[in-house]
């Protein structure tokens, strides 16, 4: 079986997806935790990851990827990880990247700091290098870069994936998994003058296989909702429907409204006709997860925002058991652990760690449901 991992982390984002055939590959990286504050309840990230990879006796992780360089998607991960590009960054202690995924957004920007900065360093060392690293989309402002490097998009375009393709990597026959690219599209950035990095995220659909039986993962990262509406436009128009189906979502930009409409609406965001559409294309037993504070009960400026929430949940609630799991809620909000989901022959199972006598599991999922 593989198993997702989603850490409560607060309004910040870490998933590690655990394969079956022992490759581990980690989405985003924020150890956001005050290890020295008694009060704290999310997550320490680091030692959890640490203890996880060590108790497998592993030094890398086959695929790290940020989906964009905000901080609540990579605060710490300077201090963490083995980077090539400069020897400060390196030490017996920290973990290996064996292919490091980056939007290219996260190469082209200029000004950005902290982790952001050092990640793009690496990046960037890699890209040049030409081994490494897979960007995703080739806008514009990547072609110059190589350029100014004297390099050429054709001299690096085998570690380049457009949106509309898989990721180079992982797939179905070798691993159980293969990585669906919806976003970030090259024309977006080229129209940007300061990138916005939300709008130029990954956006990715994970299909996962175990003895035939498909199960769907579909990350949204930061998305907001006209690039979400876009995506959805060219992929229905190009028939890949399919691509959109899920079984597992993780929310996008922690429940903000934002991305589902410009308004936020009084008590329930009222979202486009297509990323409503998106939102129907899950079975029985579907699951939602969240990664954000708990979900206020007033207005409030920053998400999470109660009235996505109310959408989301009255989504869930026309399918048999869907269910919507709030990172920092579970299984309660006074004492929050990572949600674990196993994907095997019956589909994606739930690790409950709250119950009597250990972990059990929830029902499998059930047939789509419209």
């Amino acid at each position: 079986m593989h198993k997702l991992s989603f850490y409560p982390l607060g309004n910040a984002d870490t998933t590690l997806i655990s394969l079956e055939n022992g490759k581990d590959i980690l989405f985003d990286f924020a150890n956001v935790a005050d290890p020295g504050d008694s009060n704290e309840k999310r997550a320490i990230l680091d030692k959890d990851l640490r203890d996880y990879m060590e108790g497998k006796d592993k030094d890398t992780f086959e695929v790290a990827a940020f989906s964009h360089g905000d901080s609540d998607h990579t605060k710490g991960a300077s201090e963490f990880f083995w980077l090539d590009y400069a020897k400060e960054y390196q030490g017996e202690d920290r973990f290996k990247i064996g292919q490091l995924w980056v939007p290219a957004a996260m190469i082209v920007e200029e000004g950005c700091e902290d982790d952001a900065r050092v990640i793009r360093q690496e990046a960037r060392y890699r890209l040049l290098k030409g081994s490494g690293i897979q960007v995703f989309s080739r806008p514009e402002q990547l072609k110059d870069f190589l350029e100014d490097n004297g390099l050429t998009l054709e001299e690096r375009k085998h570690l380049i994936t457009d949106a509309g393709n898989l990721a180079k990597g992982p797939t179905i026959i070798d691993d159980g998994v293969e990585f669906f690219v919806h976003s970030p599209f090259a024309h977006r950035q080229d129209e940007e003058n300061v990138i916005d990095r939300n709008n130029n995220c990954l956006v990715m659909q994970a299909t996962f296989s175990v003895s035939g039986k498909i199960t769907r993962l579909l990350m949204l990262a930061d998305i907001k909702w006209e690039p979400l509406d876009e995506l959805i436009g060219i992929t229905r128009y190009h028939k890949r429907d399919e691509r959109l189906f899920w079984d597992i979502c993780k929310a996008a930009h922690h429940c903000s409204a934002y991305s589902l409409n410009k308004d936020k609406g009084k008590t329930k965001t009222v979202p486009t006709a297509s990323i409503d559409w998106l939102y129907g294309q899950r079975p029985n037993n579907a699951i939602m997860v969240c990664p954000s504070d708990p979900i206020p009960t007033t207005d409030m400026d920053q998400p999470p925002h109660f009235q996505a929430a109310n959408y989301y949940k009255a989504r869930l609630e026309e399918i048999v058991q869907g269910r919507f799991l709030v990172t920092m809620c579970e299984p309660s909000e006074a004492k929050p652990k990572k949600i674990e989901i196993e994907i095997g022959i019956g589909g994606p199972k739930r690790l409950l760690r709250n119950a009597p006598g250990g972990a059990t599991l929830t029902d499998r999922s059930g047939p789509r449901v419209g």
